[in-house]
């Protein structure tokens, strides 16, 4: 029989827990915050920036909303899984390749066992898009996947987009989660660019902690000001999301010729 040399896989950090004024928080083995709920309320966005990695409802038909498939690449604190599993009602599908955050998240941050809406994957999300049997699969794709140092995203090449588009349906969006003060942030967005194509590509502002969401759309032209004007305060009436200031912080992203690369 031949051998085989053993390959060391690199060790995964410690989920950890603190709590501050009502507000429970996810760590991986730096003060870095991963996720973060409110106690009394444990079904509400509370980050800032993961209100803003909902704004794809934005960019969807409402009539499709109720046939939306959501997928979450990277649970952090679960907070977007359950909100569209829990509030939104939506099938949900989330890939985390740490079992220390899974556990945390169903043992401190409320995530249901799975059910005939809900499926958590144990596993690697560059995987996953990969795989053909996901071809297609998701019409919202939620994308947080900071390590624990937080310094740039683990997955951020553009075969990786590439994947990303593929799994989406036609009419799908995707959201990702880029620090847009980082010196890095242009070349990310550019990739996204890339796989998706130019006019398929925009942006939120930056959060007050330098949080920078990019959406990127598969199979339509992004809807006039008045559509989503139209569709903010649908969102805002009826599940309390922030979506007028949404649109006035969108804006499309044209990538500049040097970071293509």
């Amino acid at each position: 029989m031949k051998r085989t040399k053993a390959v060391r896989l690199p060790a995964l950090p410690d989920a950890t827990i603190s709590e501050e004024g009502g507000l429970r928080y996810l760590h991986l083995e730096t003060p870095w915050i991963q996720g973060a709920m409110r106690i009394r309320q444990p079904q509400k966005l509370e980050l800032d920036y993961i209100q803003r990695m909902m704004a794809w409802m934005l960019l969807r038909d409402p009539a499709e909303l109720p046939h939306t498939r959501s997928l979450q690449l990277g649970l952090g604190a679960a907070a977007i899984t359950k909100y569209c599993h829990s509030v939104l009602r939506l099938p949900t599908t989330a890939v985390e390749i740490n079992p220390q955050v899974i556990a945390a998240c169903r043992n401190w941050f409320h995530l249901p066992d799975d059910d005939e809406r809900l499926t958590v994957i144990l596993g690697d999300a560059a995987r996953y898009v990969n795989e053909d049997a996901h071809i297609a699969s998701a019409d919202a794709l939620c994308v947080d996947l900071y390590d624990h140092e937080a310094a740039s995203p683990v997955l951020d090449d553009e075969d990786f987009y590439r994947a990303c588009w593929r799994v989406l349906d036609d009419g799908g969006i995707m959201t990702v989660n880029l620090f847009g003060r980082d010196a890095s942030f242009e070349r990310s967005a550019s990739r996204i660019s890339a796989a998706f194509g130019e006019g398929r590509v925009a942006m939120l502002k930056p959060t007050t902690e330098g949080n920078t969401i990019v959406l990127a759309w598969k199979g339509f032209d992004m809807p006039e000001r008045e559509v989503l004007a139209q569709r903010a305060e649908t969102l805002q009436t009826r599940w309390s999301l922030p979506a007028r200031k949404w649109v006035k912080l969108l804006s499309t992203f044209t990538p500049a010729a040097s970071s293509k690369t």
